[in-house]
């Protein structure tokens, strides 16, 4: 089981299942809500549980909506529309995760200012 939240606390989530290896995006959206890439796991909104009212939901596009605090603005969850699972921030996990870099995804949408030079898989 892994605890995260926002930085303010106003947003807490329980993930209850197994936790899949994370991957990192390096897509244009999530450069610019994160300030730099972003770096999630997904799971079955069945075993998410989330929590406090400050919670608000951006629909960035019209395949995928972002979830953040809005209260502190911390970008917490990404859910594709009718896919069932949500994708949740590794780094709003409290404490150790367990789990381990899967993979980097978008790669070709990646800013030019850093490599990617950890040798694991890339899409």
């Amino acid at each position: 089981m892994l605890n995260g939240s926002c930085l303010c606390g106003g947003v807490t989530f329980t993930v209850s299942g197994p936790v899949p290896g994370p991957s990192v995006c390096h897509c244009s959206q999530c450069r610019k809500q994160s300030g730099h890439l972003w770096s999630s796991s997904h799971v079955p909104d069945a075993d998410l549980t989330i929590t406090g009212d400050s919670l608000r939901w951006y629909k960035s596009s019209d395949l995928a909506a972002r979830g953040f605090c809005g209260t502190c603005g911390s970008f917490l969850f990404w859910r594709k529309a009718g896919e069932g699972h949500t994708s949740f921030a590794m780094g709003a996990i409290d404490g150790p995760s367990g789990v381990t870099l899967a993979k980097h995804i978008f790669t070709a949408d990646k800013g030019d200012y850093y490599t990617i030079d950890d040798g694991l898989p890339q899409s």
